[in-house]
């Protein structure tokens, strides 16, 4: 039999694991309601203040998240969520952590009547697989060429966005954004590099409908000799180069000793040489514009704007891989290997513009480019961050769906679909795993629920009736629109979510929530900065007492 000391200690033990589990739900909880109210198209904003002091005002559950300061470790565990969310496919960064809170919070209760998390965790993973299967069942292929579809299917993306009041022009951008810098790689795959190819240019100033994708690439810079050398070409030859076009200077340090007067003369033409040797071996590739990453010297200048040919220098190594990728040239690192095949002839229109009071390099009109530019203008510097965050969700929205071009319904229909069958499935499973494993069918309905929330109706009237719809694992298409309130058919709305999206959101979600619950001691290995005079012995490190997991600050003042 074993002895009452042991039962004791056990039941501590357990005690006292409960107790972080609590705290770790608590804290993952508050998390969650911070964003809640931005989920959906009638969410709120947040106004931020960043480290810098300066404000950020937006309503992705990313860039808030991003700016917290949150000392719990289980907070910050959440907060990384939103962040992978984010750099896998762009968006459902509000989504997956609500849902994980909720996850969270329908556990507790099995803690508290001393269920094991490993038992949780098991019911929560064979939940998450059932859920994929569903979402398999009920998403819908679609064709990636038919625009109008891709239309509908980025708004409602965006609609729950800032910019979703303005329309079509953000879906547009990013359409057209991602449609050209896509590269085939055979049997109907294409890939989408958004972070290389895509430049976001924000001028403040003009209107946000003067917003439009080039057809080639712009940048920060003007012609080296604005006076002598031309601003303006049609169809021009384009020689790109990332190595110097001055005199090279040595290593380290170098000594000449000269010991006659004409020497000197001798090695000053000797440089000059060098540098007329390097125009000359450009020039005679007859180029109209030439640039280059590096300097370029004011006689190679002279040079160049007597033979007529437009430079620029100093130019970023990423803006350079651009323009490459725009008109067809290839990066040359020495002007004595250029071959005809390096130059680039694929541009249509050269320009220096000046926008506001700076001069812009436009390189645009090009025949097919793999590289772009989105000029974005607007009324103010926080308008325009908060549009090109809503842009570059859009475009990762697009990449999705050219890559993976299923698509699930939106506005919660998906997620009361999946309870449902979760819920049905549910009444097979035996053993102990069958009460977490509704519970984590009924954690699917945070979402329809906070979309409910956050349009001001009345939720639980809407949820009945939802879910009532639902019964019986029909009315796949029926959701909340999130602007009125209504119950509706989302495939009348055109109300769509890209599949990747959702089965990622998901599965982000319930290995986080299973991740949190398997936690049963969080141990400090922070030294405490001690008083001065107090004696050094050597820090141990800290194990949380039942007390402190719920002590801890969780949301900064």
């Amino acid at each position: 039999m074993q002895s009452p000391v042991l039962v004791l200690k056990d039941s501590l033990k357990r005690e006292s694991g409960n107790k972080v589990h609590h705290g770790n739900i608590q804290a993952s909880k508050a998390v969650a309601d911070i964003i809640r109210t931005t989920l959906g198209p009638r969410s709120m904003l947040k106004m931020l203040l960043d480290a810098a002091g300066g404000i950020v005002v937006t309503n992705d559950g990313n860039a808030i998240l991003r700016e917290l300061d949150i000392a719990h470790p289980a907070a910050k565990s959440m907060i990384e969520l939103s962040r992978t969310q984010d750099e896998e496919v762009g968006d459902g960064t509000t989504s997956v952590i609500v849902l994980a809170g909720e996850m969270l919070h329908v556990a507790e209760a099995f803690i508290d009547k001393n269920y094991h998390p490993t038992v949780i965790c098991r019911a929560y993973n064979k939940a998450l697989e059932d859920a994929i299967a569903v979402l398999d069942k009920i998403a819908v292929t679609v064709d990636v060429k038919d625009r109008a579809t891709m239309l509908g299917l980025v708004k409602s993306c965006i609609g729950t966005k800032f910019t979703g009041q303005f329309g079509d022009l953000i879906a547009d951008l990013a359409i057209d954004a991602t449609t050209i810098v896509g590269v085939d790689l055979g049997q109907g795959l294409r890939e989408v590099d958004i972070k290389k190819y895509i430049k976001v240019e924000k001028i403040p100033g003009g209107q946000l409908e003067d917003s439009k994708v080039l057809k080639g690439v712009m940048f920060n810079k003007d012609v080296v000799a604005p006076g002598k050398m031309r601003r303006k070409i049609l169809n021009p030859r384009i020689i790109l180069l990332d190595s110097p076009l001055e005199y090279k200077k040595g290593e380290n340090q170098t000594n000449a000793e000269l010991l006659r007067e004409e020497d000197w003369s001798v090695l000053l033409k000797m440089e000059e040489e060098y540098i007329e040797n390097l125009c000359m071996q450009i020039l005679k590739f007859k180029p109209d514009l030439v640039i280059t990453e590096k300097g370029l010297s004011d006689l190679a200048c002279h040079y160049f704007s007597k033979a007529g040919v437009s430079a620029i220098r100093r130019l970023r190594k990423t803006d350079n891989n651009r323009i490459a990728k725009a008109c067809g040239a290839v990066i040359v690192n020495r002007p004595d290997e250029l071959q005809e095949s390096d130059v680039g002839t694929g541009a249509g229109l050269f320009e220096v513009r000046k926008i506001g009071d700076e001069f812009f390099a436009f390189i645009i009109d090009c025949k097919d480019p793999k590289a772009c530019t989105v000029l974005l203008r607007g009324a103010s510097k926080d308008l325009l961050n908060e549009v090109e965050r809503n842009l570059q969700d859009a475009m990762s929205v697009a990449r999705n769906i050219i890559k993976n071009p299923k698509l699930v319904p939106g506005g919660g229909a998906t997620e009361l679909t999946v309870s449902a069958m979760l819920k049905q499935r549910s009444s097979s499973i035996e053993g102990i795993e069958k009460w977490p494993y509704e519970a984590a069918a009924i954690a699917f309905e945070a979402i329809p629920r906070t979309l409910a929330q956050n349009c001001g109706v009345n939720v639980i009237r809407i949820m009945t009736a939802l879910q009532g719809k639902h019964a019986n694992g029909e009315n796949t298409w029926v959701g909340i629109d999130g602007n009125t309130g209504e119950i509706t058919d989302m495939k009348e709305r055109k109300i769509w979510d890209s599949y990747t999206v959702k089965a990622q959101a998901f599965k982000t979600a319930i290995e986080a929530a299973c991740m949190l619950l398997r936690i049963d001691d969080i141990v400090s290995g922070i030294k405490k900065q001690q008083a001065p005079g107090a004696s050094q012995g050597p820090s141990k490190p800290k194990v949380e007492e039942e007390g402190d997991a719920d002590n801890e600050q969780m949301i900064p003042e």
